[in-house]
């Protein structure tokens, strides 16, 4: 019995994802570093508590899809660098929020992540990319589905 036509690796869907993404991130790493002095993973961060203050570590290694130790040492060095605080929170949590310098940073930050989207937004037509997030929309919650899936197993 022959052997079952499949796709190399260099041909699937997820490979392909996972190396624009990878791509893109370290551009924008590049980019991040020389214009602001950030890490990917403090942009991160950054980002993300500039768009939701007063996160716990856990919810923000989640979104930032980090492990709590990686976010641990990322927020720690935001702190040395005096862009994050730390504040009490309910139950003995502790929330995290960007300072007035943190604050800055974010804003530079997130106005050049936003050129940065501009141009990928400029690739296609409004119609094609509407079609385009549609289906990484659907590709995410996929994703998740597939991911707790395998976690059952």
């Amino acid at each position: 019995m022959g052997r079952i036509h499949q796709k190399p690796i260099s041909e699937l869907l997820s490979y392909r994802l996972s190396r624009v993404a990878g791509t893109l991130s370290r551009s924008a790493s590049v980019r991040y570093r020389r214009e602001f002095d950030v890490s990917l993973g403090e942009w991160r961060v950054i980002a993300l508590l500039g768009e939701k203050p007063g996160t716990t570590l856990n919810r923000l290694a989640r979104r930032a899809a980090l492990d709590k130790s990686q976010m641990s040492r990322v927020v720690a060095r935001l702190e040395e660098r005096g862009y994050v605080t730390r504040s009490a929170g309910a139950r003995r949590s502790t929330m995290l929020t960007l300072t007035e310098a943190g604050l800055g940073v974010y804003d530079g930050l997130i106005g050049a992540a936003n050129q940065r989207d501009q141009r990928l937004e400029s690739l296609a037509s409004p119609a094609k990319m509407r079609v385009f997030e549609e289906v990484l929309d659907a590709l995410d919650v996929f994703a998740r589905q597939m991911e707790a899936e395998e976690d059952t197993k």
